[in-house]
């Protein structure tokens, strides 16, 4: 009976650490493409001469990064 209760809670346990780290996770990746690929990726579109895609992205992305947040609050 006592083995049955503390498996039952030691699941709910790292059940709940796993949620918190997929969570965590999650953000971080955002935080990285945002601060780090996107950067990356638009300078090597320029360098390779592909401005027409570069310049489209980029304004997407300044237009949305300036009304998302408006949106939330």
């Amino acid at each position: 009976m006592l083995t049955l209760l503390f498996t039952i809670l030691m699941l709910l346990v790292f059940g709940k650490l796993l949620v918190f780290a997929i969570k965590a996770a999650w953000g971080i990746s955002k935080i990285v493409c945002t601060i780090v690929l996107l950067p990356i990726l638009l300078v090597g579109l320029v360098v390779i001469g592909l401005v027409k895609i570069a310049l489209p992205i980029l304004l997407v992305v300044g237009i949305l990064s300036i009304l998302v947040p408006k949106l939330n609050s």
